[in-house]
């Protein structure tokens, strides 16, 4: 079992436009769509659509929407239900080119009460998961270090463990890698300059033009910090994996773009996907691809199905990486 934690769910809603989005203009919307949403709850549900056992655990007040949906959708999930702020509602704005823009709302504050008692509900959930996700933002009243406390606490436990996060919790996060560093961190090309004091424009800009290297030297240095793996996700660019015996760049198959929502977390689920089934490290990788590439080419925040990827498609090659003088 895999047991996703999202502190701050989401109802995503998405609209889709015929033509650009144009600021301060009247538009008229295509298709809308609403699903129960999340990082971590994206990520449960992939791994549910490929039948693999999931369970979201999260915080909502009884009698949310977004319970109402979850149920809908078949997912196992674990509600922390003290809280009384109702779940945020995120908007996703989809142009027919495939560029997305997101309006994400903060999410209502954490009591303390509630948030030890979601803090209990990962661990106890722990005991019997094989990995444990902590995915996405934390919301107003969690401190920025409550993930790098959760690590601590799992590590004593045979669960391996994921993040995916940014901003302020990824720099805790990153500064506490003494401490509890996890099995698997998956950054964006923002989030891996961010905790490695590197350019993101640099990272994006050579892998663009074929050269992984600045990626890989990068991620390198959250490896030998104590991170186990770093799956550095580059969008139409594929994905770096590096850990402690060696580094791989994937190259996506050619697609259309429809929506980005959820790429990120279905590349995250293809990677438990392919470890859980004992895959070597370039074969993680590559499913990584090839779910975050399904995910990239379905509309709005349709997740993708084991049926709907392609891991023939993507390339895999493995990257050496001299350090500087």
């Amino acid at each position: 079992m895999i047991v996703t934690v999202t502190p701050n769910p989401s109802i995503d809603r998405t609209i889709t436009l015929d033509s650009p989005l144009t600021r301060g203009a009247v538009h008229r919307v295509a298709s809308v769509s609403s699903e129960p949403g999340g990082k971590g709850v994206n990520v449960a549900r992939t791994l549910m659509l490929a039948g693999h056992d999931a369970v979201a655990v999260l915080p909502a007040p009884a009698g949310d929407p977004l319970l109402a949906a979850l149920d809908i959708s078949g997912l196992a999930y674990r509600a922390i239900t003290g809280s009384t702020a109702a779940v945020r509602t995120n908007i996703t704005v989809t142009e027919s080119g495939g560029t997305t823009t997101k309006l994400n709302e903060r999410g209502g504050t954490l009591d303390p009460a509630t948030l030890d008692a979601l803090t209990e509900a990962v661990l106890d959930s722990a005991a019997r998961a094989s990995w444990v996700v902590l995915s996405g933002s934390l919301p107003p009243g969690v401190p920025s270090r409550w993930y790098a406390d959760v690590v601590a606490l799992l590590a004593p436990l045979d669960c391996r463990v994921a993040v995916d996060t940014s901003d302020d919790p990824l720099a805790a996060l990153a500064e506490s890698f003494d401490l509890a560093a996890p099995d698997l961190i998956k950054p964006n090309s923002d989030e891996l300059a961010s905790i490695t004091g590197t350019s993101a424009v640099v990272l994006e800009s050579a892998a663009a033009q074929g050269d992984p290297g600045p990626v890989v030297a990068a991620a390198r240095q959250l490896v030998d910090r104590g991170a186990r793996a770093v799956l550095a996700t580059l969008g139409a660019g594929g994905a770096v994996l590096v850990d402690q015996t060696g580094s791989w760049l994937a190259t996506p198959p050619p697609i259309v773009p429809v929506s980005t929502v959820g790429a990120g977390d279905s590349s995250l689920a293809g990677y438990l996907l392919a470890d859980v089934s004992g895959l070597a490290a370039p074969e993680r990788l590559r499913m990584a691809v090839a779910y975050g590439s399904a995910a990239a080419s379905l509309p709005g925040s349709a997740l993708p199905s084991p049926a709907q990827t392609d891991t023939d498609a993507v390339d895999v090659r493995p990257v050496s990486h001299q350090p500087a003088n």
